[in-house]
């Protein structure tokens, strides 16, 4: 065996699980050597299958309803919705040809946000073959602005689809069980970090600790063959290695048994705190390399980042302008003190900026600081379960993250952005030293990883580390994915304290 499980958090162990099959046959441990199984599977795992599938349906109704709307409600074609329906089966094998279906397979984490540019390219290359169509036809009355209206209501449609199609698998389906293998630390707060976010539809079943193998990970060839004891114990459909756990040599052999397997394989890098999701897989005459480029942000972004702030806060501005007064009279009913609760804090290159908000505790809150750090359940900052300076109104602000409105006014004169790193006080800034501070080389924002991904459930050392990984990893992507992320986390309120 690679060694004996560890529970995280209480018993993960799975019960009694049969081996996974490929092509019909059993895998175990006696086909190995000679009788190796396919590298190349020739189907999906159930549960891989019905990710497909639902998101092939999903597309297929994000298709027909744009085409509905777009033909019938709004230019009352209904004959020419038909001769469009019949290119269904196009539509599938443009997504499949833009990698829709296969994204799921490779990554844990994938989002219905992050397919957002794929469906716009596919919708796209379909709407100019959907008018080439219509043109061979020689329909009448179908003109460019028609299909226009249709790739505009497809892209929305589509994205709404895939979304609730993703939410559909993950609660029909059993989780999908995930062996991980080595004792990096990192284990630890991944395997955490899949069991309190269940969206991602997968179950931690170990991990698998090497401590104390019966082989070292160096031994390639046993570490290999153990990996059948771990596939028929567990049910395992992917495995995550930790890679500073294993040599090359036993790394490679270990890849190789999961293909054989049909196992999905997941490997934590050595280098996880440099790396991010903008590293570049490089093909080099068949040598892979990894691609870690400085992060740029160049005078063009720098304006459409700016534009996109200004833009975005004057409209919510104006359109909530009578929930302020409402939210004003609140506080102002509810307990004695300004409105607004102004503090200093640490911006773009150390420049201190005063930042604004609704005030959500009493007017003492500061002077009761320090007196309370004793208590706080994270050495890095004030973190409590129960924070007695919140006020009652304060508590339903916060609850709704409606207190952050106005930082909005920061974000207008340029001291905050829509997305960027958390802006924190002095004594917390203080803290940070060395590769930590490039998190200032942007400017601080209104949301960013560290809200979309937990809030106060997340340490200060690893809300640091998300900072870091945002701006060595920006883009204006990134910007807009999390500011739609950021929608379903104030609505669910998660991580609110």
């Amino acid at each position: 065996m690679i060694g004996e499980r560890l529970p995280i958090d209480g018993d993960l162990a799975a019960g009694p699980a049969q081996p996974l099959q490929l092509d019909g046959s059993q895998t175990n441990g006696s086909q190995n050597g000679a009788g190796l199984q396919r590298v190349v599977a020739r189907r999906y795992g159930e549960r891989d299958a019905a990710v497909r599938r639902f998101l092939a349906a999903a597309d297929v109704l994000g298709v027909v309803a744009a085409l509905a709307i777009a033909l019938v409600v709004f230019t009352h074609h209904p004959v020419e919705l038909a001769w469009g329906l019949a290119l269904i089966p196009l539509w599938i094998i443009v997504f499949k040809a833009y990698g829709l279906y296969d994204r799921d397979l490779k990554r844990i984490s994938h989002r219905t946000v992050d397919d957002v540019p794929w469906i716009f390219h596919a919708v796209l290359i379909g709407s100019l073959l959907l008018l080439a169509y219509y043109r061979l036809l020689d329909a009448n009355g179908i003109e460019l602005r028609h299909v226009a209206s249709f790739g505009v209501i497809a892209i929305v449609a589509i994205s709404a689809f895939r979304a609730l199609a993703r939410r559909l698998v993950v609660s029909a389906l059993a989780p999908e069980p995930v062996v991980l293998v080595g004792d990096a630390p990192e284990l630890v707060t991944l395997a955490d970090k899949l069991q309190t976010h269940n969206q991602y539809g997968v179950e931690p079943v170990g991990p698998i600790s090497l401590a104390g193998a019966a082989s070292p990970p160096s031994d390639t060839a046993a570490g290999a063959t153990e990996l059948d004891d771990v596939v028929e114990r567990d049910g395992a459909e992917r495995i995550v290695v930790a890679r500073e756990d294993f040599e090359e040599d036993a790394l490679f052999d270990l890849v190789c048994r999961a293909r054989e397997h049909g196992v999905k394989v997941s490997v934590l890098p050595q280098l996880f705190d440099a790396l991010g999701p903008s590293v570049e897989v490089d093909d080099v005459e068949g040598t892979t390399v990894l691609g870690v480029n400085p992060p740029v942000l160049p005078r063009s972004s720098r304006f459409l980042k700016r534009a996109m702030d200004v833009a975005m806060a004057l409209t919510v501005l104006a359109l909530t302008a009578p929930l302020f007064a409402v939210i004003a009279l609140a506080i102002k009913l509810d307990s004695r003190g300004p409105v607004f609760f102004r503090q200093e804090r640490i911006g773009l290159w150390g420049r201190r900026f005063r930042l604004a908000k609704f005030r959500t505790m009493v007017v003492d809150a500061e002077q009761r600081r320090e007196a309370l750090l004793a208590e706080s359940k994270d050495p890095g900052w004030l973190l409590l379960d129960h924070d007695p300076r919140v006020t009652r109104v304060g508590r339903f602000l916060r609850h709704w993250s409606l207190d952050e409105l106005p930082q909005l006014w920061n974000v207008l004169r340029g001291e905050m952005s829509l997305v960027g790193p958390r802006p924190l006080i002095d004594s917390e800034d203080r803290q940070l030293e060395g590769w930590r501070r490039s998190r200032i080389d942007l400017v601080p924002g209104l949301t960013g990883l560290w809200q979309v991904l937990g809030r106060t459930s997340i340490p200060f050392e690893e809300m640091i580390r998300l900072d870091y990984l945002y701006v060595t990893n920006w883009s204006l992507w990134t910007d807009v994915r999390l500011m739609l992320r950021t929608v379903p986390v104030v609505v669910l309120r998660r991580g609110v304290n």
